[in-house]
């Protein structure tokens, strides 16, 4: 189950009320600096301007691929681990706006973590350290540490101990 807060909204859809919920110049600054952040090649430079203009808090040599789409509303309710990757064009939203309602919630992304390209985390869900997302993928529920999980819908594909197994039992030709 996701954690997520709960707002009820009267009248109109919650998204046409939006701004009730966010002030218009956060929501401005938060997209400029997503726009500037998604085209930056030099993770470090990227880090630093979420990190500082978000305040979203971002690990030690975390990698936000290009075009990584961070909330453009709640940025800082975003964690990303240490040395975790999240690959090219994925989208992490804190927030959900509804018909009747709009949700908020943490997403935190644990350390030594790689989501692939083109995958979708929702607002409310833990992504464990050691963790495996497959590209594609909507992240609808915690990820256990360790799990490879991928799919639409989502589904742990190895646990934590068949991860370990598979690694034990991989023997990689490097080509360096």
């Amino acid at each position: 189950m996701r954690r997520t807060e709960r707002y009820k909204v009267q009248g109109a859809n919650s998204l046409w009320k939006v701004y009730n919920t966010v002030s218009f110049w956060k929501v401005m600054k938060c997209f400029i600096v997503i726009q500037i952040g998604r085209v930056t090649p030099v993770m470090a430079w990227k880090n630093w301007l979420y990190r500082s203009f978000l305040k979203m808090k971002i690990g030690k040599e975390a990698s936000l691929a290009l075009m990584v789409m961070p909330d453009s509303m709640f940025p800082e309710r975003i964690s990303v681990g240490d040395n975790s990757i999240i690959g090219f064009n994925t989208t992490i939203l804190a927030h959900e706006y509804l018909i009747e309602e709009y949700r908020l919630g943490d997403v935190e992304i644990g350390s030594n973590v790689m989501v692939g390209a083109n995958s979708t985390i929702l607002p409310g869900v833990k992504i464990g350290d050691g963790a495996i997302v497959s590209a594609a993928t909507l992240v609808h529920k915690d990820v256990p540490a360790g799990a490879m999980a991928g799919g639409n819908p989502m589904r742990i594909i190895f646990t934590a101990e068949q991860m370990a197994e598979r690694k034990k039992n991989d023997k990689p030709v490097w080509q360096n």
